[in-house]
């Protein structure tokens, strides 16, 4: 593997965080949250304007046609923008119909998804049953989807939906067809509100054309979790060397003791490493598949567990005062536990592991 990035993708990183650092300041995130909403369609759509929504979706379709590390660096500039939107999902969607859909599925969806006119999202947890699809329940009987699914991002707002199946297909539903109903659920990152969603003998079509293909859009999901809690918390190291640098106790600005010092440098030592794990996983995803499933899974296991550490220690250099809702630093620190807990937490991550290595 090459141990650095491309000009184009680095061209790609500068554009992402220029867009979202114009468009979705903290002050807007404030905003968009007390409203409620968790989106802004002017902020999704300069995603789509930038070509962001059909990535790794073939050109004829609208696409780029690019890897999942390109995807993983775009979801590491939204995680350090604790961008509010289903990107994430509704490129994982994408993919999926990608990977599985048959060309009548494909002409039909990826191009709405592709310019980012209709939202898809995924709903594969299922409560107590979590993220193993061979431990679901939801079907499909006679044509018809039958099944609850949990913590479903951005569902009120999506257009469709694509279900993980116990035998490990996806269906795809419109999230206006009889016999589904939604129901918003309690989280914590308002960037990402999560939903149950009910299907009672739902029309649906299955997703077949290249066999069972949840675990891997699993698979990548994980990786963009990890580039996600990558960007949230180099963030969040970023906010609390700008307050230490101007908050003032005994006369003096917290940064200049070395106390401080010491715990901002063991902060960056814990994080920055860990970049080369998101890296290396979107990097396995898509020319090392032998080694993709053990990394993605390490990868994020690893970064979100070190990212929640930072995430603590940030509210400490704030003196309490980051997890209050006035200040910035709760914004990346809910994202990280989101990321943290989403397809499988840090000890579920290294159990899976142990597994596939046979252990």
């Amino acid at each position: 593997m090459e141990f650095g990035l491309s000009e184009e993708q680095d061209l790609m990183q500068e554009t992402v965080r220029q867009f979202i650092n114009q468009e979705c300041p903290p002050t807007r995130l404030h905003e968009i949250f007390n409203a409620g909403e968790g989106h802004d369609g002017r902020i999704w759509q300069g995603l789509a304007d930038l070509g962001l929504c059909g990535l790794m979706l073939p050109e004829k379709f609208g696409g780029a046609e690019l890897e999942v590390l390109d995807l993983a660096l775009v979801c590491e500039e939204l995680g350090y923008g604790a961008f509010p939107g289903p990107f994430m999902m509704h490129s994982l969607a994408g993919v999926a119909i990608a990977k599985a859909g048959s060309s009548s599925q494909q002409d039909l969806w990826l191009p709405q998804i592709a310019n980012g006119a209709q939202v898809a999202t995924l709903a594969l947890g299922e409560g107590a049953n979590g993220w193993e699809c061979s431990e679901w329940s939801t079907e499909v009987r006679d044509g018809r989807l039958h099944g609850i699914k949990d913590f479903v991002s951005h569902a009120a707002l999506a257009d469709l939906i694509l279900v993980g199946l116990s035998d490990g297909h996806f269906a795809v539903v419109e999230t206006g067809a009889e016999g589904l109903s939604v129901e918003s659920q309690d989280g914590i990152d308002r960037s990402r509100p999560i939903s149950r969603v009910k299907f009672d003998g739902v029309r649906c079509e299955v997703l077949n054309e290249s066999g069972a293909c949840v675990q891997a859009i699993q698979d990548v999901g994980l990786a963009l979790l990890a580039a996600d809690a990558f960007g949230a918390a180099s963030r969040l190291v970023d906010l609390a060397v700008e307050y230490t640098k101007t908050r003032e106790q005994f006369g003096r600005k917290v940064a200049e003791f070395q106390a401080v010092k010491h715990q901002l440098a063991r902060l960056a030592l814990e994080v920055e490493p860990t970049r080369a794990l998101f890296w290396y996983a979107a990097h396995a995803l898509d020319h090392l598949p032998i080694e993709a499933s053990r990394s993605v899974a390490m990868a994020k296991a690893h970064i979100s567990e070190r990212g929640i550490e930072a995430a603590r220690a940030v509210v400490e250099l704030h003196g309490g005062l980051g997890f209050t809702w006035e200040c910035d630093v709760q914004l990346w620190f809910k994202r990280m536990m989101f990321d943290r807990t989403y397809l499988g937490t840090p000890e579920f991550l290294r159990e899976r592991c142990a597994n596939l290595g046979g252990l």
